[in-house]
């Protein structure tokens, strides 16, 4: 088996499907606010400002493709990241933005909480 960061590599395909996963304004919101927590759907809908029913069919896709699990308490169902891949990516494409533009990007500053 060749290695997964090889170019000729099996998973080159599924990457791209990865990327397009998160090439979606509202699914890379989704992941930001469950990188630390686990959220309902309603709570997910107030932080990134759409209706619960668009949400809802994010985090569907987004459970598709295994980047979040649920969690049901009673009638209500809890969102989380499934592991910290998803939270890395989103990450580094925000710092690769960072660089976009120009200067020093926050994420390069030597103060600890630079990056956050």
């Amino acid at each position: 088996m060749t290695c997964g960061r090889h170019p000729d590599s099996q998973y080159v395909e599924l990457a791209v499907e990865v990327f397009a996963m998160l090439a979606d304004a509202t699914r890379v919101r989704i992941i930001l606010a469950l990188r630390d927590d686990e959220l309902s759907v309603n709570h997910l809908a107030d932080i990134v400002d759409k209706p619960a029913a668009a949400v809802s069919q994010h985090l569907a896709k987004l459970r598709l493709a295994r980047m979040v699990t649920t969690r049901q308490d009673g009638t209500r169902v809890f969102y989380r990241l499934a592991d910290e891949h998803a939270r890395q990516l989103v990450a580094d494409a925000i710092f690769q933005a960072e660089h976009t533009l120009g200067g020093i990007p926050r994420h390069h500053h030597t103060h600890p909480t630079a990056a956050r």
